[in-house]
């Protein structure tokens, strides 16, 4: 018997369903029991990762402490697992057939023929394995992309088969399906959920558990109905309803035993009781506020929110660290006029601008920080938000107006932000830029330092472009002062406008590394800042 035990969740019917949330879960019900459990992303696409993805394309790019550029279901992980992933967590097709490629090319192959079966599904196994065998998991959760019955998803489903062959006792399957309600014939059809499966056992696998997402509540007839055409234990048919709030899922889970049955069927212990009084302490602060902010996220991409997934969430950890509800606003930059700002921003009571790449909504950004910077608004900025303020600051207070990124305009004769020189030099895009945790040195009697409480701190990044260092000295004169500084290379992390309320801008990704265990702090504090506006508007 392997000492680690794997679980794989598939999905079936439609996409969207929801497999990282159960996956995360199903692990934040084992890890409440005392296990150690990992999760990790199969993507069936041929990117070697989401870094070069258009945000509409694929969501939010999530990077990991080692500078992984990853799917945005690795942020679901870390926030409810409170650890965090690396590279190994999330791995595509494209991934998979470049090592295969280039082992060919090295000649290790012997001068076989490289088919799919055996090599690419070897190396997905390999892969799936790499978590389990570090020593440090008991159990590791392996998501896969897609649905059952994608093409591009067979050499997962493959991989899964022969691993369920090899490893009969030490794995199991959970596919996630759709029970959908139909109105006009006034009840549940259970005909998407038996399709699925049957695509599924024709691709050799069978799967454990069920857990059938709907809208209404799925009766004991249902369930039996499933468990005898899809072959599986009516108690392994698990019932997923819609839920208010993804926080609210393990909840759900544990009242459907859905860890009992996982434990079972892998013969390990359950006599350890699940305990979730934090995780249910967290949910009753965030159903029960006892104040309530609105705060505008300025970005490009608003129409899509799973570009800003991390920050929705970030705000979401801190409005219950506060026991406030905290109403995001979402405010197109691009739609951002000089005539509209006010009537757009008036009622805010903070502000925050979005990371992003590109011209398109820059301006917009701009006004953005100028009106939270002349009104007094709690202004928080992050990567470009960071840099908008830079500008906007230069150009209304150091009276410098063409002044810009060397992204925006190359030939600006002020460029406050410019190339990293690290950067300077590299021309692919894929996993080019600044990616991963650095140290960032706080400035003592700064509110960078009130907030996170401590002089050396550690943020993950993701940029290009950098705080021209040459014109510090005018900035501090002028009242934007950098109290966060890199120490091995001087790059300025953090600035502060110290005769603003709270108005701070950052280089880094703080939203990262927000858990529910642990809201960041640059978050509860910016949302107290906004408790404390909305109260003076009283």
């Amino acid at each position: 018997m392997s000492a680690t035990k794997y679980i794989f969740v598939t999905g079936g019917v439609t996409s969207s369903l929801g497999k990282g949330i159960i996956s995360a879960s199903l692990a934040t019900l084992l890890q409440s029991r005392g296990y150690s459990v990992t999760i990790q992303k199969f993507d069936p696409y041929i990117n070697i990762d989401p870094g070069t993805l258009n945000p509409y394309e694929h969501g939010e790019c999530y990077v990991t402490n080692d500078g992984a550029e990853t799917d945005l279901d690795l942020g679901h992980y870390e926030r409810f697992l409170n650890r965090p992933t690396s590279q190994d967590n999330n791995v595509t097709t494209g991934r998979i057939y470049q090592s295969v490629i280039d082992k060919e090319r090295r000649g290790d192959y012997l001068g076989k023929t490289v088919q799919v079966i055996p090599h690419i599904t070897d190396e997905i196994k390999r892969r799936m394995k790499l978590l389990g065998q570090s020593g440090e998991f008991e159990v590791v959760i392996t998501e896969l992309g897609g649905t059952v019955g994608d093409i591009e998803a067979l050499p997962y489903v493959e991989a899964v088969r022969q691993f369920k062959w090899e490893m009969p006792d030490d794995c199991m399957v959970v596919h996630l399906t759709l029970v959908p309600y139909l109105a006009a014939a006034g009840e549940l059809k259970t005909k998407p959920t038996q399709h699925s499966v049957k695509m599924l056992q024709e691709s050799g696998v069978q799967p454990d558990v069920l857990v059938c997402r709907s809208e209404h509540p799925i009766d004991d007839d249902i369930k039996r109905k499933l468990a005898l055409f899809c072959n599986v234990k009516k108690e392994a048919v698990v019932e997923s309803l819609d839920a208010e709030t993804i926080y609210a899922v393990p909840v759900l889970m544990r009242n459907e035993k859905l860890d009992e049955i996982v434990l079972k069927r892998l013969s390990l212990p359950t006599e350890s009781a699940p305990d979730i009084s934090r995780w249910k302490d967290f949910l009753y602060k965030l159903r029960y506020p006892s104040s309530e902010v609105t705060i505008g996220l300025i970005g490009k991409y608003v129409e899509l929110r799973d570009a800003y997934k991390s920050i929705a969430e970030a705000f979401i950890h801190a409005g219950a660290a506060n026991e406030c509800k905290v109403n995001v606003k979402w405010i197109h930059s691009e739609n951002l006029s000089a005539k509209d700002i006010n009537k757009e921003l008036h009622d805010l009571d903070g502000i925050l601008v979005a990371p992003g790449f590109g011209e398109r909504g820059f301006e917009g950004k701009l006004r953005a920080v100028q009106y939270a910077r002349e009104n007094n608004i709690p202004f928080l900025g992050i990567c470009l938000g960071m840099q908008c303020a830079v500008i906007e600051f230069a150009r209304n207070v150091l009276n410098k107006p063409k002044a810009n990124s060397s992204e925006i305009n190359p030939s600006t004769p002020d460029p406050v932000i410019h190339l990293m020189e690290s950067q300077k030099d590299i021309t692919d895009k894929g996993g080019t830029m600044r990616l991963g945790a650095y140290d960032c040195k706080v400035a003592k009697d700064s509110t960078a330092h009130k907030v996170y409480r401590r002089e050396m701190i550690s943020e993950r990044h993701r940029h290009r472009f950098e705080y021209n260092n040459s014109y510090l000295e005018q900035y501090e004169a002028a009242g934007m002062i950098a109290t966060g500084i890199n120490p091995e290379n001087n790059l300025v992390e953090i600035v502060e406008i110290p005769s603003h309320q709270w108005f701070i801008g950052v280089q880094f990704h703080p939203e990262y590394k927000s858990t529910v265990a642990n809201p960041h702090p640059l978050f509860v504090s910016f949302v107290e800042a906004a408790i404390k506006q909305s109260n003076s508007k009283d």
